[in-house]
């Protein structure tokens, strides 16, 4: 019963883990000098608190947003060999 338990939980775990990294892609960035960088803000509101009193400029992410692939896609396509 114990390792029943103890797989319902780890398939849990990475199911949420899963879900979590479907959605990486942040579309603002702040910048504070030459070198240093963080593209990891959901809204423009959340960069401009970061950089109040620190300085800096908040700009959009420069990298495209990944494509949402459909369902369709993910048929297998059989090839035949002969």
């Amino acid at each position: 019963m114990r390792t029943l338990a103890a797989f319902v939980l780890i398939a849990a775990s990475l199911a949420v883990t899963h879900e979590a990294r479907a959605e990486t892609y942040y579309p603002w960035c702040a910048r504070y000098d030459a070198y240093a960088y963080n593209c990891g803000f959901v809204t423009w509101q959340q960069c401009q608190a970061t950089i109040s009193g620190a300085g800096g400029w908040c700009y959009q992410n420069p990298m495209p947003a990944p494509a949402v692939e459909s369902r369709a896609s993910h048929k297998r396509k059989y090839r035949r060999a002969y």
